[in-house]
């Protein structure tokens, strides 16, 4: 990687954690309660979780888990869970508010997770704020750390364009992209990362005007 791509990446990087970071104690008061509106959701996780018994049970990863809500929840369906995410400040509040579940800072484009050692993962309306440059790399890292056979869920907004969001979550500012992708872009860039795609959906609920959720797994050895 060159000095110009470096810089790009640290400084999208810290924006999106400084962000969070500043919002984290109203963004997960404003998102405690949504898969309680959620059925479509709630069942796609609840079809996620049976998939990872399916191929065999082990540990699952959040990447990008915010405050923690949906690695609890997966917890409650009876997986074995990790979150991680890029924002100390919404690690701190997810160990708070769910004790006992293994919490770690960290970057999704960098997983510091070994080579087939998740049973599944989920990145949940967490894709959006990778710039396209750098989503080829990171789906890579979900490939390598996922075993074969392993299901991955992916929860984004859908559409085709980049939003600045300078303020949010309580009226804080904030600075970072909101990258909106069509079900059928991403699906490609998961085939082309090594992952065959089983399912995808798009819906309106409380967790998005126009979301969608993809389901893929890595090919079995």
């Amino acid at each position: 990687m060159d000095d110009n791509a470096l810089n790009a990446e640290q400084d999208w990087l810290a924006d999106t954690r400084t962000s969070y970071d500043t919002v984290a104690a109203d963004y997960a008061d404003l998102v405690r309660g949504l898969l309680d509106r959620t059925p479509y959701e709630r069942a796609m996780l609840a079809l996620f979780a049976d998939a990872v018994r399916a191929s065999g049970g082990g540990p699952v990863a959040d990447l990008g888990c915010g405050p923690g809500r949906i690695t609890a929840h997966l917890g409650g369906l009876g997986l074995d869970v990790l979150g991680i995410d890029l924002s100390p400040a919404m690690i701190g509040v997810a160990r708070r508010e769910h004790p006992g579940i293994d919490f770690r800072v960290g970057s999704m484009t960098e997983l510091d997770l070994p080579d087939g050692s998740m049973a599944g993962l989920v990145a949940w309306y967490s894709l959006i704020h990778v710039p396209d440059a750098e989503l080829d790399r990171t789906l890579a890292h979900f490939h390598r750390v996922l075993r074969p056979g392993g299901p991955l869920l992916l929860a984004f907004h859908a559409g085709d364009e980049n939003r600045l969001k300078t303020e949010g979550y309580g009226g804080h500012p904030m600075r970072l992209h909101v990258h909106l992708r069509e079900p059928e872009q991403l699906a490609g860039r998961l085939a082309a990362a090594g992952f065959a795609v089983e399912a995808r959906m798009t819906l309106t609920s409380a967790e998005s005007a126009l979301g969608a959720l993809v389901v893929a797994r890595r090919a079995a050895a």
